[in-house]
Order: structure tokens, then C-alpha cells, then sequence
């Protein structure tokens, strides 16, 4: 908690030993590179201090362990895209905090594969969620409701991102686009599958397919699965 907020207390500094030759900051932004080029599970302590020409047992005198370290991390790229202001509707404010969310999984998709659920309560995060209340202040809801809804359409967010970027892995390590792929595996089917066999997911999978051009659409299926959420709340609210 006190490196979380070293920029208002001061870096914590050892009263023996040799002196530091990086920063805090360049620890945790050595530890976002290396997350954001081979994801959480292959993330290690190791791999931080190599890139910073450390040695392993250094690394920990900057940070307690791995999931302190990544918690730092996680506060840090919560805090590099400023939150833009507020405008409209609360229906348009929690439109934006979704997008806002949305664009950031995608740039760091290795926030998807945080395991923790205890918040990291650091200063980029307590401004993130009085943002993200700010949304909804004064549309009508209660406060406890304020923090579900909240939580709601970050959960569908988290949820829809993770798809999005499992999509684009795919078609990355695959080298392959889902058109190809079809093409490939098309014929099987026909003959595992013949007309009639599946009448739904037949027709209905034929209409997405040449509507996507691809198995899905993981940016459209996340606006519209937002919109409907948002209909709920609207609900609520009446």
C-alpha cells in the first residue's frame, strides 16, 4: 500500500545496503514491457530484473514479491490515458467508462488474466472509480445501486474484451483469418453436417457468418450486449 501511494508518501528506502540504481517506477513500468509482450502466466520476477540488467534477488528490494509487483502494475496503466470528462446522458457517461475499459484491455491484454479479487486500492485506481461513479451520480439511483451498476457493465466489458482478445490471439499465432479457416474446414463439416441436420444453428449461423465475415464480431457483440444492459438499467431507473 505505501508503494502504491509513493508519490504522496515517498519511496519507502532501505536503511542498509547498497544504493538503488533504478527507481520504483522503472521497476513496475520493466514489469508492464514484460507483461504486455508474454502475458501473466510466463510473467516473473526473472524476466523483470533481466531487462533491467538486475540481478533476481535485487528486484526484491525494490518490491516485496510478484503480486505486489503486479499490483503496482496494475495501477500504473490505470493511470496512463487520462479519463476524458463526463458529457450527456448517464446512459453516454457509462457508454464512454465501458470504452474507456474496453480500450484498455486491449492495449495491456494481460489485465484480463489478473487473478486477484481484492482491489489494488492506489490513486489511479481511486480516481478511476470516482470517474466511473461520476457516470451515474444524479441519474436517480441509490448508492448501493450506483456501485452494482458500475460493477455490471465492467464485468460485461471484462467479459466481451476477453473474447476480443482471445479472437485476435487466435488468428495471430494461427497465421490464418477465420475466412481461411472456414474455407479449410468447410468441406468436413458438409459431410459431418448435412442439410437439415441442424435447421437453427444452421440458418442462423449461416446469416452471422456472412454478415461477420468471420466466426464473430467481438467489437459489435460487445456494443450491442452494452446496449442491452444499459435498456436494464433504464428499466431500473423508471
Amino acid at each position: 500500500m505505501t508503494l502504491l501511494w509513493r508519490r504522496t508518501l515517498g519511496t519507502p528506502q532501505g536503511a542498509r545496503g547498497p544504493k538503488q540504481r533504478v527507481s520504483v517506477d522503472e521497476v513496475i513500468q520493466a514489469g508492464i514491457a514484460v507483461a504486455d509482450a508474454d502475458g501473466l502466466p510466463a510473467f516473473s520476477m526473472r524476466k523483470v530484473a533481466d531487462r533491467l540488467g538486475l540481478k533476481l534477488m535485487s528486484i526484491y528490494t525494490y518490491v516485496p514479491g510478484r503480486p505486489e509487483l503486479i499490483g503496482l502494475m496494475v495501477d500504473e496503466v490505470t493511470g496512463e490515458i487520462p479519463h476524458p470528462p463526463h458529457h450527456g446522458d448517464w446512459r453516454s457517461r457509462l457508454t464512454a467508462v465501458a470504452r474507456h475499459q474496453w480500450d484498455e484491455y486491449h492495449r495491456h491484454p494481460w489485465l484480463l488474466q489478473v487473478e486477484s479479487s481484492r482491489p489494488w486500492i492506489g490513486p489511479n485506481g481511486c480516481d478511476r472509480y470516482e470517474w466511473q461513479l461520476a457516470a451515474v451520480d444524479g441519474a436517480g439511483l441509490t448508492d448501493i445501486q450506483m456501485d452494482q451498476v458500475v460493477t455490471m457493465v465492467l464485468a460485461f466489458t471484462a467479459g466481451a474484451a476477453r473474447m476480443s482478445v482471445l479472437a485476435r490471439h487466435t488468428t495471430e499465432e494461427s497465421g490464418i483469418s477465420d475466412v481461411q479457416w472456414w474455407d479449410a474446414n468447410a468441406p468436413i463439416l458438409e459431410k459431418v453436417m448435412p442439410p437439415g441436420a441442424y435447421p437453427l444453428a444452421g440458418r442462423v449461423g449461416t446469416a452471422a457468418g456472412e454478415e461477420y465475415n468471420a466466426v464473430s464480431d467481438p467489437d459489435r457483440s460487445f456494443r450491442f450486449g452494452l446496449e442491452r444492459l444499459l435498456d436494464g438499467v433504464e428499466v431500473l431507473l423508471r
